[in-house]
């Protein structure tokens, strides 16, 4: 028996949210599939919804015929049995093991009272074709649950393991009749309604969920994986979902990529993790003096794998019995003691060198603690294969996974294809225990299903292409406008619509003279005066200051230096600092941007060394498009003749955008970061944000929505009456898009964060005091307030990404011919979209690598009264007035993402990973920190030290600079 420490390493379990409710009473559900030409369905007046109902379709655009990751699949006929799982021992048992116990139960325990075999969603809810029959005749009884160890024959023998106490209580009867009324639009989205879709999911992934790892709603292979490195190896997964649609149920497909910890010795994982170089020999001893922050990055990746120990003792018998790692220990095996059942002390090395009947190979690395509290040397310990990690990958293999996870239109159908073999709908017991049938090209899953009657077996559903908006840009150029193509549109022979002066600037290079040089810094400089000269921003000073830095040296204190030296020649602080830096310098970015986004005001403009060394002129201009705004110009702006409804001077328009970021998955003590955005002028095209807000850890709701949307309110009023000098500066619309919140979220939307709007509103004063500093527009010099009747109306839209809809072309004269995406502006508000509520799927963009991802819009509140085709050509001709592209976008400005990859910080990627306005002031609310207060954050010794207060972080949290506060500092 390993070692044990004397603290405990149990859980508590949390308590389980009961589910169903009174059973709803109807005939069983028989229909024929409804045909892929679904119409609108004719929705009840007493029926409810969250968002808003459904009451058209679109029309304008051209018609287009797609395909579509979805299946549909006939309900099940017969009542359903819904049962909660109950833990009396309250332990947060792993979802695997809860899997293993209720599988056990059925087939080993108890396999006569199930019959046919329940599904398990391996936490609280287990759903049965029929009413189980318990021993006792009541709904409700306890089993114990014996699991048996997974061992070799020659296996050492343990003490009896103690049995799972697993009670069943019957909690609800689904009728399947709600969802056929749900479908047509005669039944409210309640709580049948919602415990019956999660049945027939929890049916669907019963199968793959007891053969593959899984992640929620994905399983994972190895017939298809890639290492990448650092112990990680990626699988090739499934994702699946049974969702309502119009008039029918549908399955959605998809791929999807798992990283999954590197099986065999622990050891080497552990080196390849930390990349240590050296020999064989060498290694270890390195491992061996980890100083406490390096030990505590090992523990954090390591942390949670299951483990066995695989070494032979002197009886020649070995233990298979899995375990969970807890943490690393601080000592390493030679000084860990622990006490000894039959009393004294003795060393860990010591008990294993008498287990071995030899010496341990690496006695002097530390040990791992498992759950269980005993202590293993990491040189006994391998890693079980098909474990997932359920953690942040590293930033260097961002780029790998991508690489990985990108497939073009043609390849991800042909796996969709191929995946429903893998998910064996056909062959699954439970599928057809239920009563559900997938229907493929007029095959079921009945039928064998081969690769030869797949060729067009995902459905079709009708979609519409809009018009590109036309695009404004200044009167100077040979060129006034632009109307985009295929999602892309070039800015040869055109300004920008309001150029910026450049003002006195200067550039600071934190790269080796060895490696960028003199010469690269004036062909650089040579390169961006000429872009500004293209663009039609003025530069008087084309020969800026230019300074050499060390980059191991005090960066802030570099820049100030700096900022010195061109106010003593130039007779004025930079008005622009141009940064040059070496690869990889992610703290030395975030350095920076305190500097100028909180510090000073001052507008900082990053490039790296080996992108801007000998660039091309199209460089030089996407760099351009960044200054500009940030200096507080407009690139370009829609057509008033394209966005009618955002230029009616009637009825001032302001479109606000607002989102959350979390920490990654598996950090603590880290709080979430909020922001809000939105357009201060008559053609939303010119945005500003609130400076970031600290809130509690993975909250998503935006405790300060009120204080934020009051900020983008004055400056809008004032941009208006003192730059535009409109007559009617107050805003009488307001089109709020709201990023990140799942459906489950969409009523707290309402409850929480429009009151939140409307608060402040309700106040009817908006009161502003004027800076002194030079603006991107004119103040007066006292303080002014403003009272805004009648109260605007509001719509609320929110905007997801983190679905897995997919739409290909039917053919490739369909498409685009180069990537075989659906053309930008296809819109699919029919066949796939909810069966009463007011959503669309919309792919705005032209999409570079991979499959193209539409967005989809829900519409929670509308006081405006949009007509479908109102909201749709809004939301598009918003996905071009993005000021750092010259390509839509895909989602509207304010809520700009395309997010490939969670939690990446944009200016750490250049491999097509744009992210939306309000996420990159999210992603920025890093560099709102002193610099000191990061490392400090970051260099604790344990997960006790780690959960800093949120009062800390706000106290230690630094708003903008006022002068950042009114440009698009963000840019």
């Amino acid at each position: 028996m390993p070692p044990r420490i004397s603290h405990s390493g149990s859980r508590r379990r949390g308590e389980g949210r009961g589910r169903g409710g009174p059973p709803s009473r109807g005939g069983p559900l028989i229909r024929p599939a409804p045909s892929p030409q679904s119409s609108l369905p004719s929705t009840s007046e007493h029926v409810t919804t969250i968002g808003v109902k459904r009451k058209a379709h679109g029309t304008s655009g051209k018609a287009l015929t797609v395909l579509t990751n979805h299946f549909p699949v006939t309900i099940p006929k017969s009542i359903i049995s819904h049962y909660d799982v109950i833990t009396p021992s309250e332990k947060t048992l792993p979802a695997r093991l809860n899997m293993d116990l209720i599988a056990h139960l059925q087939t080993h325990v108890a396999p006569d009272i199930f019959i046919p075999r329940a599904v398990y969603d391996g936490r609280k809810n287990l759903f049965a074709a029929t009413t189980l029959r318990f021993p006792n005749g009541e709904n409700s009884f306890e089993f114990e649950v014996t699991l048996q160890d997974t061992r070799s024959p020659d296996a050492q023998p343990r003490r009896e393991q103690k049995p799972f106490k697993i009670k069943l209580n019957k909690v609800a009867e689904i009728n399947p009749v709600v969802l056929e009324r749900f479908l047509e639009g005669k039944q409210s989205h309640d709580n049948d309604v919602l415990t019956a879709i999660t049945a027939l999911n929890v049916v669907v992934r019963q199968e793959p969920s007891l053969r593959y790892p899984f992640n929620v709603r994905s399983f994972f292979t190895d017939e298809e994986k890639m290492e990448i490195g650092s112990g990680i190896v990626l699988w090739r997964g499934y994702f699946q979902s049974v969702r309502p649609a119009i008039g029918k149920m549908l399955i959605n497909i998809d791929i999807s990529t798992g990283a999954m910890y590197k099986p065999g010795k622990l050891l080497d994982l552990c080196l390849e993790y930390l990349s240590i170089p050296g020999s064989p020999r060498a290694q270890p001893r390195a491992l061996a003096a980890l100083n406490p922050r390096e030990r505590l990055h090992l523990q954090r990746f390591i942390q949670g794998i299951r483990i066995v120990t695989s070494h032979t003792d002197r009886t020649g018998k070995t233990s298979k019995t899995p375990r969970v790692i807890k943490k690393i220990s601080s000592e390493n095996a030679t000084k860990l003691r622990f006490k000894r059942r039959e009393g004294g002390e003795m060393t860990v090395s010591g008990y294993f060198e008498g287990i071995l009947g030899r010496p341990l190979d690496y006695p002097n690395l530390p040990c791992v603690e498992v759950g269980s509290g005993a202590l293993l040397p990491i040189e006994l310990c391998e890693v079980l294969p098909g474990q997932i990690m359920r953690k942040q990958v590293p930033l260097h293999h961002i780029k790998d996974v991508l690489t990985f996870a990108t497939r073009s239109p043609t390849d991800r159908l042909k796996s969709i294809r191929s995946g429903l073999n893998v998910l064996s709908y056909g062959q699954s017991d439970y599928v057809r225990q239920f009563g559900m049938h997938l229907q493929v090209n007029n095959y079921t899953t009945a039928s064998r299903i081969t690769c030869d009657n797949l060729s067009d077996s995902p459905m079709q559903t009708r979609a519409r292409v809009l018009p590109a908006p036309t695009l404004r840009y200044g009167d100077k150029g040979r060129k006034k406008s632009v109307t985009p193509q295929n999602g892309a549109w070039n800015m040869v022979d055109m300004e920008f619509y309001n150029p910026k002066t450049i003002p006195g600037w200067m550039v600071v290079i934190f790269e080796g003279r060895g490696r960028f040089n003199e010469r690269a810094a004036e062909d650089m400089v040579k390169g961006l005066v000429n872009s500004f000269r293209q663009v039609g921003m003025k530069c008087d000073d084309e020969r800026p200051l230019i300074e050499y830095c060390s980059s191991q040296g005090n960066i802030i204190e570099s820049l100030k230096a700096a900022g010195r030296k061109h106010k003593d020649q130039k007779q004025s602080p930079p008005g622009l600092v141009i940064v040059v830096l070496p690869e990889g310098a992610t703290d030395m970015y975030i350095k920076i941007k305190h500097f100028g986004d909180c510090s000073t005001g001052t507008a900082t403009q990053c490039l790296r060394s080996n992108k801007c060394y000998r660039a091309k002129e199209q460089y030089y201009a996407n760099v351009c498009l960044k200054i500009n705004v940030k200096l507080g110009g407009i690139n370009s702006i829609p057509d008033p003749a394209s966005v009618r409804y955002l230029t009616d001077d009637a009825n001032p328009t302001i479109v606000m955008g607002a989102d959350v970021v979390h920490p990654a998955p598996g950090s603590k003590g880290h709080p979430s970061y909020t922001a809000v955005v939105g357009n201060v002028d008559s053609t939303a095209a010119y945005y500003v944000a609130s400076s970031p807000r600290v809130q509690t850890s993975r909250q998503e709701m935006i405790e300060d929505l009120e204080e934020m949307a009051a900020h983008v309110l004055r400056l809008y009023v004032s941009y208006r009456k003192y730059k535009e000098r409109k007559a009617n500066s107050n805003p009488k619309r307001i089109v709020f898009y709201r990023d990140g919140v799942s459906e489950g979220q969409f009523q707290q939307v309402l409850e929480f964060e429009v009151p939140k709007l409307r608060g402040k509103i309700n106040q009817s004063i908006v009161s502003f005091c004027a800076p002194t500093h030079s603006a991107a527009f004119a103040y007066t010099a006292a303080c002014q307030r403003l009272g805004i009747n009648p109260l605007p109306k509001i719509t609320v839209v929110v905007v997801g990404k983190r679905h897995h809809v997919r739409f290909f072309p039917l053919s490739p004269q369909d498409g685009d011919r180069k990537t075989g995406n659906c053309p930008p502006g296809t819109v699919v508000d029919t066949d796939v979209t909810h069966p009463t509520e007011f959503d669309f799927y919309l792919q705005s963009h032209g999409g570079l690598l991979g499959t193209s991802r539409p967005a989809h819009y829900n519409v929670l509140l509308d006081e405006n009264n949009f007509t479908p085709d109102g909201i749709q050509q809004l939301s598009y001709a918003l996905c071009h007035v993005y000021a750092r592209s010259t390509r839509s976008v895909s989602i509207p400005a304010p809520v700009y993402c395309k997010l490939l990859f969670p939690l990446v910080p944009a200016e750490l990627t250049r491999v097509d990973l744009n992210f939306q306005d309000a996420d990159i002031v999210c992603a920025r609310a890093k560099n709102h920190f002193d610099p000191k207060f990061k490392e400090e954050s970051e260099t604790y010794t344990s997960d006790e030290t780690a959960v800093k207060s949120l009062e800390e972080y706000k106290e230690h949290f630094k708003n903008l600079h006022e002068s950042a506060q009114y440009k698009m500092y963000f840019s």
